[in-house]
């Protein structure tokens, strides 16, 4: 292959990486012990709707956490009733974020061309001094997670406990509405 081709074939890769490394990640839990085919109505678990709200959170966030998990739910078919003991279901959620710190190590070469620049064996050929410097990066990001728990009416148990986490971007937090959205809907579509 031609240097050019490798260059883009590896930015691509560094594309696709950087890409994956900023989408959210969704898993669930499931109470197999409760059969959930026969559900069609909903209602919040509580007034509040949040579980365990923190002291500093944002009211303006929290309504369209509210109004994006509702309007899920009724997306896939569900109908939200006010009263919770004439529901199916009920639903809660929290949401928080921590602050993360990345640290990678490398040795100095590793940016060099897949490790086979100058310096790989020491700067002095084949078998020169094998110690080599490394290169540390430290990276500090925001990593916010959301949970959506489901509870079953009947039996007082709960059903289903979904989640995503997702590095926050500074576009994420510019425009949280559509990001918010996604999220949950990606959330939501893992309940059945």
């Amino acid at each position: 292959m031609t240097p050019l081709k490798l260059l883009i074939i590896a930015c691509l890769i560094a594309f696709t990486a950087g890409c994956a490394t900023h989408s959210a990640k969704v898993d669930f839990d499931r109470n197999t012990d409760i059969e959930t085919m026969h559900y069609k109505t909903f209602a919040w678990l509580t007034k509040g709707k949040i579980m365990a709200p923190a002291v500093d959170i944002n009211p303006v966030m929290k309504q369209r956490v509210d109004n994006s998990i509702e309007q899920a739910f009724i997306a896939k078919g569900y109908q939200l009733v006010a009263n919770a003991e004439n529901a199916d279901f009920t639903i809660s959620y929290t949401v928080g974020s921590r602050d993360k710190i990345k640290v990678n190590s490398y040795p100095a070469t590793y940016n060099t061309g897949f490790g086979w620049g100058r310096g790989y064996y020491g700067g002095r050929g084949y078998y020169g001094s094998m110690s080599m410097g490394t290169e540390t990066s430290v990276r500090q990001y925001t990593e916010g997670k959301l949970a959506i728990d489901i509870y079953d009416v009947k039996t007082h148990q709960p059903v289903w406990h979904g989640w995503a986490t997702k590095r926050l971007t500074s576009d994420d937090k510019e425009a949280p509405s559509a990001m918010l959205n996604d999220i949950v809907v990606k959330v939501v579509s893992q309940f059945n």
